[in-house]
Order: structure tokens, then C-alpha cells, then sequence
């Protein structure tokens, strides 16, 4: 499944989330999916974005803090190998990752403005949940969610600014292509009108 869809499936589910739990899982849902595009732009996409890229996959890999059915108990994310098992500071994401579906990223603008929507998504929902829990457990897994979300989110937005930038700078070139190559057909055309009455 492209990025896109899967960003939308991800942004679907996180909507529908209903208990605090729920919103766990989408969190880090959405930092593994970040991870898997990081990931995927570093070794495919455009050359530009490779080395940021990069640093996007290892951001979204250190989604760590995000509990595992051992943490959360029975009705947490990784209830049925659902969510990823946490060892130490090492996330192995379980069978249930939905970033285990990318296929691929063919639209790398398209994608990173879905994933930049997505992540400010987990971030309010998961000061929503922050807000209103009173188990000090769940509120400190939520911090450290928002803490994720926010770091790939940034790394995101670079990539946008560095993508964007790239696509003006080539406009410009073009333009100035263009503009070249209109210069140059003027002249000849001056040149033929010169050469036309210079025969006559």
C-alpha cells in the first residue's frame, strides 16, 4: 500500500479511537509509519531529501517509550502481538505494524504533508488523553508519545522546507531555460529578417 493511503488509514483509525488505550496504539501506529518513510525516502527518494530522510527514520524509530501488553496490560497496544515489544531502548515492531504494508512513496510531497497532518493529529489527541487520565502511568506514556510525535514532526516539516525549496529552485532553472531559449530563437529570427533583406 503507497504512503498516502496508508497515512489516511492511520489518520481514519486514529479518529475512531475511543478509550485512551486506542489512542496509544494510533501513536505509535503513526511513529513506525514515519519511521517506514523515513526510511523509504532515504534509499529511493529524491536525492535531495536522502540524508534528512534518514534522520526521519531514526526519529520514528525511537518511538520506544510506547508500552507493549506486558506495560499496559491485557487491553494495551500490544494486547495479541499487536504493538511493538519494547527491550530496553529497542522497538521491534509487531506483526500488527500497519507500516508493514508501505509499498511505496510516490509522491514524497504528498506524503510528508499527510504525515506532518497525522502527527499534529496524535499530538492533540494525545494531550486529550494526558488531560484526562488519572493514572500516572498513562500520562507519563502519553508525554513521552507527544515528545515522538512532536521530534518526527519536526524532522517532517524540514523535509517539506528542503523539498519545497528544491521544486522553486528547479522552477527558476526552467524559467530561466525557457527564457534563454526565447532569447535565442529572437535572434535568429533577427538574423533571418537581416539575412531576407540583405538578398533582396
Amino acid at each position: 500500500m503507497d504512503a498516502e493511503r496508508l497515512i489516511g488509514v492511520t489518520r481514519q483509525a486514529l479518529a475512531a479511537s475511543g478509550e485512551a488505550w486506542d489512542v496509544i496504539a494510533e501513536a505509535w501506529q503513526a511513529q513506525a509509519l514515519a519511521q517506514a518513510i523515513g526510511d523509504r525516502l532515504a534509499l529511493s527518494g529524491p536525492p535531495e531529501l536522502r540524508g534528512e530522510a534518514r534522520e526521519l527514520g531514526e526519529t520514528g524509530g525511537r518511538g520506544g517509550g510506547l508500552p507493549d501488553a506486558r506495560e499496559a496490560g491485557a487491553n494495551g497496544p500490544g494486547a495479541n502481538g499487536a504493538g511493538p515489544e519494547v527491550f530496553g531502548s529497542e522497538v521491534w515492531w509487531g506483526a500488527g505494524t500497519r507500516a508493514r504494508q508501505l509499498s511505496s512513496v510516490p509522491d514524497a510531497r504528498g506524503a510528508l504533508t499527510g504525515l506532518a497532518e497525522l502527527l499534529g493529529e496524535v499530538g492533540i489527541a494525545l494531550v486529550a488523553v494526558a488531560c484526562a487520565t488519572d493514572e500516572e502511568g498513562l500520562y507519563w506514556q502519553c508525554i513521552e508519545a507527544i515528545d515522538a510525535a512532536d521530534e518526527a514532526g519536526d524532522r517532517v516539516a524540514g523535509l517539506l522546507r528542503r523539498l519545497v525549496a528544491q521544486e522553486q529552485e528547479r522552477e527558476r532553472k526552467e524559467a530561466r531555460e525557457r527564457q534563454r531559449q526565447q532569447e535565442t530563437e529572437r535572434e535568429r529570427e533577427r538574423q533571418r529578417n537581416h539575412e531576407r533583406r540583405r538578398g533582396r
